[in-house]
């Protein structure tokens, strides 16, 4: 098995309290046509969640997020995603747990103001390259 899916399972198996909750709903959302991933490998990285048609990266930082080392590797890893056509949201798992509502609310505006893109449910796709054999 690749590497970065067994990493991505037992990222999966692993979520924090605040993830699953946001993914309890983030997951309700395929009903309103948005199909979102969780701890999905890209580029070297394991974005929390993501809509890959609609170029959204949803992020839940813990409090080692406000750690300068960690803030600075955030920073980084949002740029690269930006130069790939992706938006970057981030939640404190505070937000999170405090009033998802809200959270949902923020997301939902993202998704529905992002432009889908073709064949972009997966990630190599939606780059322009031809998927993996």
């Amino acid at each position: 098995m690749n590497p970065e899916i067994a990493r991505a399972r037992t990222f999966r198996r692993n979520m924090s309290e605040p993830e699953v909750l946001l993914w309890s709903r983030l997951k309700r959302l395929r009903e309103r046509g948005f199909h979102i991933r969780r701890q999905a490998p890209f580029r070297g990285y394991f974005l929390d969640f993501v809509c890959y048609p609609r170029r959204v990266v949803i992020e839940v930082d813990g409090a080692r997020h406000t750690e300068d080392r960690q803030a600075a590797h955030d920073l980084v890893r949002d740029k690269i995603l930006r130069r790939q056509g992706f938006r970057t949201l981030r939640f404190t798992a505070g937000q999170v747990r405090r009033d998802v509502g809200s959270v949902m609310d923020q997301i939902v505006q993202a998704l529905e103001a992002s432009p889908s893109t073709r064949d972009a449910n997966h990630p190599a796709q939606s780059l322009g390259q031809p998927p993996p054999p």
